[in-house]
């Protein structure tokens, strides 16, 4: 097959009619397909089922320190529940401070807090002027949506193979102190797929900002999604980067088991420094007694150590490999003859990242949805929803069955095919 550039005018207008076809055949199927979001498909939740049995009312539920679980008490978690996430993200247990059931929500209070009541003693974020944050993009909607919510002003930073344009960062965050944090998925990224070079790291943790209240938000949701059990991508830990370059209190690092046993029901948590964790206890200890040291110890008691979680991950990749197997394979297959798209073709995580044509995306989405596939937002990759390219989709394979996701691929090639036509025709 011919790329679509290279085609006549006549050759695209032939095309088009037959694609059509094929598109209203789908359209007449009434399909109704969920890709917007990463949620974990049943088969995935199904896998974590064990762990509602661990505890019963004739069980120990004391932890190893002898406290009632059921009681009061223990504001940053159980120690075993500590050691147990510090195991999963590479930090010592001291540095770990768990929380609820989502790592969203510890990040909300973190800027929260800044907001109100500064950070480690400094000026509350509130009564500065003005307050920015970096956002590598694409990135993280949710992540985009807490800053948007308390009016800090987002600026975008590219991404690279490595991670973000350090280049750019260590220019900006050096020149401008109402900077205060940058946004960074660094393992799999969301939605890319992508893992910091060690050289990026070690440029994040060297980082000599103006403002003294900056801080990394490092969420890393993927640490151990991979999907392969021989061709994994490594990643330097920060925080012992950090406390090598001199900048122990540089980051705040975000976790969660959340796709790892239930998304509602995780553990959640953040690791930093002795510094930073003072003053977050000091906060803690007015919003809470505790958190849910029952779900904590039900975690540890099912998963036992980071072993046991490791060959769980492997149960969760025995079902998303052929799902991003299959995508992928329809997109290689249907578009890569066509030279109308890119996309990535990541190692782990829940996502793939794909580029169509300059000014396609908004209106692949919006085809998708016609037909009944729903899509994430095109935009919504980039702050403020807004896509200078319109040409990034972000694509969830881990929901749909694999039969629904065979349908909604095909589907959604079509419509990146149809809405490429159009756009080149437009020119022609």
């Amino acid at each position: 097959m011919a790329s679509y550039q290279s085609m006549s005018k006549e050759e695209l207008v032939q095309l088009k009619e037959k694609l059509n076809a094929e598109y209203e055949a789908f359209r007449a199927k009434g399909l109704k397909l969920d890709m917007s979001r990463g949620k974990p498909s049943v088969e995935q939740l199904n896998l974590s089922m064990g762990m509602m049995d661990v505890l019963s009312s004739s069980a120990d539920l004391k932890c190893e320190a002898g406290v009632d679980c059921r009681n009061y008490g223990v504001l940053d978690g159980i120690q075993e529940a500590k050691q147990l996430l510090g195991d999963m993200i590479e930090v010592p247990a001291d540095n770990i401070i768990i929380y609820g059931n989502s790592s969203l929500d510890v990040m909300y209070s973190t800027v929260a807090r800044s907001m109100t009541h500064g950070v480690m003693g400094g000026t509350p974020w509130c009564k500065l002027d003005r307050v920015k944050f970096l956002c590598p993009a694409p990135g993280y909607d949710r992540h985009f949506a807490i800053t948007e919510y308390f009016g800090i002003e987002m600026i975008t930073v590219p991404m690279t193979p490595a991670g973000p344009d350090m280049d750019l960062v260590e220019k900006l965050v050096s020149q401008d102190e109402a900077i205060k944090g940058i946004w960074c998925v660094p393992k799999y990224s969301n939605p890319q797929g992508i893992t910091y070079s060690d050289e990026t790291v070690r440029r994040f943790a060297r980082l000599q900002p103006a403002a003294k209240d900056f801080r990394i938000y490092w969420d890393n949701a993927y640490g151990i999604h991979h999907l392969y059990d021989d061709d994994q991508d490594y990643l330097l830990e920060i925080l012992a980067e950090c406390e090598k370059a001199g900048n122990p209190d540089l980051v705040y690092k975000f976790c969660s088991t959340s796709k790892v046993s239930f998304p509602g029901s995780g553990v959640a948590a953040i690791a930093a420094s002795p510094a930073n964790l003072e003053s977050i206890r000091k906060q803690l200890a007015i919003q809470t007694i505790g958190f849910d040291k029952l779900n904590q110890l039900r975690h540890v008691r099912f998963y036992k150590n980071l072993d046991g979680m490791v060959e769980h991950m492997k149960k969760h990749a025995a079902i998303l490999r052929p799902k991003f197997e299959a995508v992928l394979a329809t997109l290689d297959r249907e578009l890569s003859p066509c030279g109308i798209a890119t996309w990535t073709k990541p190692k782990g995580g829940y996502f793939i990242s794909f580029n169509s044509l300059d000014g396609c995306a908004k209106a692949i989405v919006a085809k998708c949805r016609e037909a009944g596939v729903v899509m994430t937002p095109a935009g919504a990759t980039y702050p403020y929803g807004i896509d200078p390219h319109d040409s990034n989709i972000r694509i969830a394979p881990s929901f749909p069955t694999p039969e629904e996701l065979a349908l909604a691929s095909e589907l959604f090639v079509l419509c990146v095919k149809l809405v490429s036509i159009d756009r080149i025709l437009a020119t022609k």
